[in-house]
């Protein structure tokens, strides 16, 4: 590992656009949107499955903002990324969306 690497931080998740901001652009003039993801699953836990909820917090930048941008709430997504802290002030994660697929039909 390099300095400053501390190992893997990857994350994917299913579910559904549960809501979705303007797209607007950074002071670079970057695209980026924010979004939630909405998950349903079961897991193994204990030895029993668990029913899990989530709603995600996540932002995209550049041709995936503007992907999601056009898409309707409620659409299935398939997202691929990382996680990371809302902001030098805010210790909140927000997952940082580098791929997306949108699932029609499932």
């Amino acid at each position: 590992m390099s300095a400053g690497t501390q190992g893997a931080n990857r994350l994917e998740l299913e579910g559904t656009l549960a809501e979705r901001g303007t797209l607007r652009h950074t002071p670079a003039g970057v695209p980026v949107i924010e979004f939630r993801i909405a998950h349903q699953s079961e897991s193994p836990e204990a030895g029993a499955r668990r029913k899990v909820r989530a709603e995600v917090p996540a932002l995209a930048f550049e041709s995936t903002a503007r992907l999601i941008a056009t898409q309707a709430l409620g659409t299935r997504i398939k997202a691929s990324g990382f996680l990371c802290e809302r902001s030098r002030r805010s210790k909140a994660l927000v997952m940082h969306v580098n791929d997306i697929e949108f699932m029609q039909g499932e």
